[in-house]
């Protein structure tokens, strides 16, 4: 069943955040680690040199591929009003 509430972009100017505050998270965080640990357990491409992680883990992966700001990701935060704006990563790191 879809929401009958609308929805609305905001437009920012690049490098500027208007909702909430301009870093991620801790949420967010785990969000991003855990999805991306199960895309590389998946078989996605790993997106940095394996030399820079000592243990093969997924999670140790994905928490150096975002301290490393190489992941491709936009969060879209929302407000009660339906309000949004798609956010890259790297505005937020």
């Amino acid at each position: 069943m879809k929401s009958k509430a609308k929805t609305r972009k905001i437009e920012a100017k690049t490098g500027e955040v208007k909702v909430w505050l301009p870093r991620l998270t801790k949420y967010e965080r785990a969000r991003i680690i855990g999805a991306r640990a199960l895309q590389i357990a998946m078989g996605a491409p790993i997106l940095i040199d394996l030399s820079l992680v000592p243990e093969k883990d997924t999670v140790k992966i994905a928490m150096k591929e975002l301290e490393l700001k190489v992941l491709p990701i936009t969060i879209r935060r929302r407000l009660p009003s339906g309000h949004y704006q798609d956010i890259p990563l790297k505005w937020l790191l």
